[in-house]
């Protein structure tokens, strides 16, 4: 939950750098001229793009590229804008100037297709670490801890714990999709997804901290706060993408839920409220990463990709961090129990 917080911040931060497309970059005469003519002619030099000057139909399905060649090739514009930006930097890298961004992005070397390669890796990386912690949550709980009569877990947030995993998954695949190919559809994806898990950890994080455990309470504290995500989703992807307005939204309950694990930690007993300091402070250190912005090294790891990386051993720590509140919670509730039949 922490950690989605600081999510909400670097949603706050990229927004601020998104509402305008134009950079340094895109606005260089030479850059323009060579995108434009490119456009036109479908060559940047000796290098030359036939999708610039074949139809978009493409012909018969039988004398098309197979899918897995197709998905590695961008539109002309794409590929002028690409080979424009590589040759532009290298007589910029020759005269002794620094790199500058373009669109928005910096000068990123594509991998397979794959706009930002190292983004996409370390995107991977941490759905693959929600992954293993969900199932080692999982296994906690249904194999290494004792059970109901019903075969139930003792622990009252263990169906709430499963959606979280299931949407933070879901985010992470989104971030590595959009960090692919950077188009409006997996922009739009991936900002829904965001949204969407920091809706529900905003209601998770009231749901724990405040302890509550009665099903009608819960539905009514839930109930407004899915209501409003689900209107903002809408609102963003059929009505309009508001970076303003959605940095507001994600960086208030990403704050909000940052103050309430911060205060359950300060005044609660739990025997791994040091986990949960960790991974706000460390998560905090991290952010400074998306503030102190740098050009990609060797054209792969720029500030935000290695922001991604921080965050992977943090997901391990916080799902370590859950899976210690199922033993906590069912051994104190067996306590009870043993105690009642005395």
């Amino acid at each position: 939950m922490a950690v989605h917080y600081w999510t909400a911040l670097f949603l706050l931060l990229s927004c601020l750098f998104t509402i305008s497309n134009s950079s340094a970059g895109d606005a260089d005469p030479d850059y323009r001229t060579c995108v434009s003519e490119c456009e036109i002619s479908g060559c940047v030099g000796q290098l030359c793009f036939p999708q610039c000057n074949s139809s978009s139909d493409g012909g018969p399905w039988y004398i098309q590229e197979p899918l897995y060649l197709q998905w590695k090739k961008w539109g002309c514009q794409g590929d002028c804008r690409y080979q424009c930006m590589v040759n532009r930097e290298r007589e910029r890298e020759t005269l002794g100037q620094a790199p500058v961004k373009y669109h928005g992005k910096w000068p990123f070397k594509r991998v397979l297709g794959i706009q930002e390669p190292a983004s996409v890796a370390f995107s991977v990386l941490n759905l693959a670490m929600h992954f293993h912690g969900w199932l080692s949550f999982f296994i906690t709980l249904y194999y290494k801890l004792p059970l109901k009569q019903d075969r139930t877990a003792y622990y009252e947030y263990v169906g709430l714990w499963h959606i979280y995993g299931f949407l933070s998954m879901n985010s992470w695949f989104w971030s590595a999709v959009f960090h692919s190919r950077d188009v409006d559809l997996t922009e739009r994806l991936d900002y829904s997804s965001a949204v969407a898990v920091l809706g529900f950890s905003l209601i998770l994080a009231i749901l724990r901290t405040f302890d509550i455990r009665v099903e009608a309470t819960r539905v009514m504290v839930s109930a407004p706060i899915l209501a409003f995500v689900t209107t903002h989703i809408l609102y963003i992807n059929f009505y309009k993408l508001d970076y303003g307005w959605n940095m507001i939204v994600c960086v208030t309950m990403g704050v909000t839920q940052l103050f309430l694990w911060a205060r359950w930690a300060a005044v609660s007993s739990h025997p791994s409220n040091w986990k949960l300091w960790v991974v706000v402070i460390a998560g905090g250190l991290a952010m400074l990463l998306e503030i102190y912005d740098f050009p990609p090294y060797e054209g792969y790891f720029d500030a935000h990709s290695i922001w991604h990386a921080a965050t992977i051993p943090l997901t391990i720590l916080w799902w370590s961090f859950i899976r210690d509140d199922a033993e906590f919670r069912t051994s104190s509730l067996l306590k009870k129990t043993k105690t009642k039949a005395k």
